[in-house]
Order: structure tokens, then C-alpha cells, then sequence
């Protein structure tokens, strides 16, 4: 994805935050009439869902009549790295979720024990059809569409290897988008949350490492799962699965996935703490990285 391109996503997705957030700020207030947890979780990325996929839900707890927002701090540690995601995220009448996200990849091993990547995130989701929730007698999900434009902000550490760019490993360009289209089912009677997300994408580790490589540059179909059981109204625990491409020589990517529990003991503030498992990243440490996530989201 080249510049341009990458820039006009970019102007889109703050265009409409501008134009439709002001309307929804001049309009009411946040009602927080949406049932617990049914915003879900902040996203690695940004956006409403589980912790490693978006949901077709909305994020916040606004309705139809309303708005909703966010904020959240996220950290997954794993042997060899740490990635760090701060962000925030607007629910417009429970049809439009913006967001904003910065994600900080460190290394804590040698050889790329100073590696330090950050990327940031602009985000959008439409809801199209259906509700997870109030559709119950009928089969039809929530369907959302998105988009993610990234912005990788260049390779730290790696200054004595000559390598500051992403394209210095092997990626074709440095930003991207991806887009996806998400169902959710809440089956309310079974206590179950179903998603299934398909995600367009050609980022390497999310797009850390870039967006393409040397062993493909086109847009793939990816297929992303989650399952949740809602244990009572303040307490979700789950499983994700999230599909990946192989685009880099130097990163023989593999799927992530993950088993979460998320405690809700407000509208304000939810806790999500999970097992993840991320795969190898880079042939440097090539060891499948494994560790704790944990994430803190608050808003109405």
C-alpha cells in the first residue's frame, strides 16, 4: 500500500470522525443502554471485539439513540518481546466505531534485545445488518464491514545492523490497510457469544513487520474465530483464533490464538486477562512465543 493511498484512508477515517462525532456530541448525551459486556473488549488493534479480532459489535455502550466511547491499555509479554497497545474508541449510535490505536513492539533478547517498532492505527467499522443481541428469534448475526489503516513508524535498535526501515527486511511497504467483515451471534438462552471475522490483509505481524515481502504482495483472505461463554453478567471467558499470512523469508509467520477471561464489574471498566500464543516472529529468535496478556478498558 503506497503512501497516497495509505494518506487518503487516513483523511477519510478523520474526515467522517469529525463530521459524524460532532453530530453525536451536539445531539445527547451517552446513555449506556446497551447490556453489559455486549461492546466487547478493546482489540490489539483498536477496535471493539475480543483481544485479537474485531467483533461485528459496536464499541461503547451507547444505543441506537446515543454514543459510547473508550479508552484502554493493553500488554502482551511473551519469552522474547513485549507489545504495548494504548487506545480509544468511539460507538456512534450504535452504527459506527472509530478508533485510534498505537501499538510499541520491544525485544528483550539478543540479537534484537534494543528492537523497538511502533505502528499506529486508524479505525473504522460500520454495522450493516442485524443485532447480535436483539435478534434472538432470528438466525441472521450482526454484520459489520472495517478497515485499519497502519502506519509503521520505522525499525529501532537494529542501527548497527544498518537495518530503520521495515522494507530492510523484506517488506514491500511500510504502511497498509487491512479490511474485514465480521459476524457475531449472542445466543442469549445458551450463554454463548459466536464470531467469525475475514479479514483482507497483507500485513506481516500486523503490519509491525510491514505489509508485504518477498514471497508474496497481494491481499489474502484470512479467517479469524472467537468463542465466549458468558459465565454470569460480569464474567466472559473464551477462545480466539486468528489466521496469518507468510509474506517475509526473515518471519515464518503462523496463526495466533489465544483463551481469555474478561471481567466486567461495571459499564465503566472491564479487565481482560489471557493465555497467548503468537507463533515464531523473525528467524532471529526462532522460538514460538508464548506469554500473558493483559488489558484495562474504561469508558461508557
Amino acid at each position: 500500500m503506497h503512501d497516497s493511498m495509505y494518506r487518503t484512508a487516513m483523511h477519510c477515517a478523520l474526515l467522517l470522525a469529525v463530521t459524524t462525532g460532532t453530530a453525536a456530541l451536539a445531539q445527547t448525551a451517552p446513555d449506556m443502554g446497551k447490556l453489559s459486556a455486549t461492546g466487547g473488549v478493546s482489540q490489539v488493534e483498536g477496535a471493539g471485539g475480543g483481544g485479537l479480532t474485531p467483533w461485528a459489535l459496536i464499541g461503547g455502550y451507547g444505543t441506537r439513540d446515543s454514543w459510547g466511547a473508550n479508552a484502554h491499555a493493553t500488554r502482551v509479554a511473551t519469552q522474547d518481546y513485549t507489545l504495548d497497545t494504548v487506545g480509544v474508541a468511539v460507538g456512534l449510535f450504535d452504527r459506527v466505531e472509530l478508533s485510534l490505536a498505537r501499538q510499541d513492539l520491544r525485544g528483550s533478547l539478543a540479537p534484537l534485545n534494543d528492537l523497538r517498532i511502533r505502528q499506529d492505527i486508524v479505525g473504522i467499522k460500520v454495522k450493516l445488518a442485524g443485532d447480535a443481541v436483539y435478534d434472538q428469534d432470528l438466525l441472521l448475526p450482526q454484520i459489520a464491514v472495517g478497515a485499519m489503516a497502519k502506519r509503521n513508524k520505522g525499525v529501532g535498535g537494529l542501527g548497527a545492523l544498518g537495518v530503520t526501515r521495515v522494507t530492510q527486511l523484506g517488506a514491500k511497504d511500510e504502511n497498509g490497510v487491512d479490511y474485514y467483515v465480521a459476524a457475531t451471534k449472542v445466543l442469549l438462552a445458551q450463554s454463548l457469544l459466536l464470531n467469525a471475522t475475514v479479514r483482507a490483509t497483507k500485513a506481516n505481524q500486523m503490519g509491525l513487520l510491514g505489509f508485504g515481502g518477498d514471497k508474496g504482495d497481494r491481499y489474502q483472505a484470512k479467517l479469524e474465530l472467537s468463542a465466549a461463554y458468558l459465565i454470569n453478567r460480569k464474567l466472559v471467558a473464551g477462545l480466539e483464533y486468528r489466521m496469518k499470512p507468510r509474506n517475509l523469508g526473515a518471519d515464518n509467520e503462523k496463526a495466533y490464538y489465544d483463551a481469555f477471561i474478561a471481567w466486567f464489574p461495571s459499564k465503566h471498566v472491564s479487565v481482560t486477562a489471557a493465555y497467548a500464543v503468537l507463533g515464531d516472529i523473525t528467524v532471529f529468535n526462532p522460538t514460538r512465543q508464548r506469554g500473558a496478556y493483559l488489558s484495562v478498558q474504561t469508558g461508557f
